[in-house]
């Protein structure tokens, strides 16, 4: 068995498998010959690419309510705009992560911007619900494909410790931060311009993006690209993930306890065990266990679903909270998420990138994911009166730096380590960590928030308008909660899980499998 198959347990892995590749200490700014040339020029174009997929997922929430006035779309069915991209988009991820490995990572980067850029343009030219519910489906799936084969990029193009330290706290920044400029992008377009551009935005970013082809590595040629897919695999997983993300977008206005949303995650969940068992005697696997079987990896992907509750907990009830309750506006409340994103950018491209080379993962994800505990929880006691910037700015800068803290060197030991044509499909799994993860978490704790709020109405009457906001801020605190306690648990559990140790000169080895593979 190849070093990188084997467990950070294992005495014949565990150096090898799941650190990143370190540089000598004598030498810290060299890097292996075989490191791309071009790769700080490509990691431009591929951090504009990942910048539009997650702007993409709060840029469309903001203009949703004008779209909806525009198009008559019906309450019932605004949720579909939003529904429509994330069951796309979560349930394609491993489809287009193998997708990319057999076909090339350049190829489908090329083809997933296009293909998002179009979907876009349509989705803005939309002149009734129909087309712009396909539009938003069509983003989801070349979402799909575009989201892995930027992440595996980075994974090929950087091997020196340093430099894929430095290129993954960038890419996690992006990752953890952007929504939040989505929040001020699509607040100012909807009110200066008009909702369409929250979608035509993308062209031109997509059009930039596209430019970096030729700093791209070229698409290495292998047997795997005239290898046959796994049809088994991705029909049981592409159907297993529908009905978990789809189950859990359904509980946030059915609620757990319904029949449809029950048996949408028993199928779901059975779908993927059933996924699971057939990839353990597939000749070419969709998704090869060992992949995710190693722990380190394993515990990055654990790192990233969970994260996503204090992150998804954050934006969900503080936009409410800003907008519903303080009476802030679309724009105004997307300045307001600004200091999270300074936090990230401080946390993963100030410290995560320094640290990634010099100390085990854990020593800065478990604290990471401790700090954006102790921010959610500082929200619990909120009220109507609260100030901004005594409850709400320091919770937004303290989850900002525990995120850059969790997804800088997650993003990186996510793709470390595995087989050169397994890069896509690595990146595929921690991307599909994110979208479930999130997906789960927003059902879970709205649910938490609904439930209270109803209940602090039924104790309170009459219902004036006070009552309310007081009733809509004690169901966010009720949530706070459960996501503090969450973000506490993922904290033990990656603690004990990624036992990786710090990188070693030892683990140079595990760069050769994915850089003979570069252009």
């Amino acid at each position: 068995m190849p070093a990188s198959d084997h467990g950070p347990g294992d005495p014949a892995g565990s150096t090898s498998a799941s650190a990143p590749v370190p540089i000598a200490r004598s030498d810290p700014a060299a890097h292996p010959a075989e490191a791309h040339p071009r790769r700080w020029i490509a990691l431009l174009f591929v951090g504009l690419a990942q910048l539009m997929i997650v702007l993409d997922i709060t840029i469309v929430n903001i203009a949703l309510p004008s779209a909806q006035r525009d198009l008559g779309i019906s309450d019932g069915d605004r949720q579909w705009v939003i529904t429509a991209y994330t069951l796309a988009f979560g349930s394609l991820l491993l489809f287009g992560g193998r997708i990319a490995d057999y076909t090339g990572r350049r190829r489908a980067f090329a083809i997933g911007l296009v293909g998002f850029a179009g979907a876009s343009a349509l989705g803005g030219a939309a002149g009734h619900f129909g087309v712009l519910l396909g539009a938003r489906a069509l983003q989801g799936a070349f979402a799909a494909l575009l989201a892995p084969s930027a992440l595996s990029l980075l994974a090929v193009m950087f091997t020196g410790a340093k430099e894929r330290a430095k290129a993954f706290a960038i890419f996690g920044a992006i990752a953890a931060g952007g929504s939040a400029i989505g929040l001020v992008l699509g607040g100012f377009l909807t009110e200066c311009l008009n909702w369409r551009w929250c979608l035509y935005v993308n062209v031109p970013i997509a059009v930039v993006a596209v430019c970096g082809w030729y700093a791209l590595p070229t698409d290495a040629h292998s047997g795997r690209s005239r290898a046959r897919f796994d049809v088994p695999g991705v029909l049981l997983a592409v159907a297993g993930l529908v009905g978990v993300v789809y189950g859990c977008s359904e509980a946030e206005s059915a609620g757990w306890d319904s029949g449809r949303v029950l048996g949408l995650l028993a199928a779901g969940v059975l779908l993927l065990v059933a996924f699971a068992l057939v990839e353990r005697r597939a000749a070419t696997p969709l998704l090869p266990l060992r992949v995710i079987a190693d722990r380190t990896r394993g515990g990055a992907y654990l790192a990233v679903g969970l994260s996503m509750v204090g992150m998804f907990a954050m934006f969900l009830f503080l936009t409410y909270y800003l907008q519903t309750v303080k009476g802030y506006s679309a724009v105004v409340t997307g300045v307001a998420f600004l200091p999270m994103t300074a936090g990230v950018l401080f946390a993963a491209g100030g410290i995560a990138a320094r640290l990634i080379p010099k100390v085990p993962p854990r020593a800065l994800i478990a604290p990471g994911l401790l700090l954006s505990a102790a921010s959610v929880a500082w929200l619990i006691p909120l009220t109507p009166d609260s100030s901004y910037a005594a409850r709400v700015l320091p919770a937004e800068i303290l989850v900002g730096m525990g995120l850059g803290l969790v997804m800088a060197p997650a993003m990186n030991y996510a793709t470390h380590g595995v087989r050169a044509e397994d890069t896509g499909i690595a990146s595929a799994s921690v991307t599909t960590a994110q979208q479930v993860g999130g997906s789960i978490g927003t059902a879970l704790l709205n649910t938490i928030a609904t439930s209270a709020t109803a209940d602090y109405l039924a104790a309170h009457h009459p219902p004036t308008p006070e009552v309310a906001q007081r009733a809509l801020t004690e169901g966010f605190s009720d949530a706070f909660v459960v996501a503090a306690v969450i973000l506490t648990v993922a904290a033990a559990l990656v603690a004990a899980l990624m036992n990786t140790p710090r990188p070693t000169r030892d683990t140079a080895a595990s760069a050769e499998p994915m850089a003979t593979h570069l252009g």
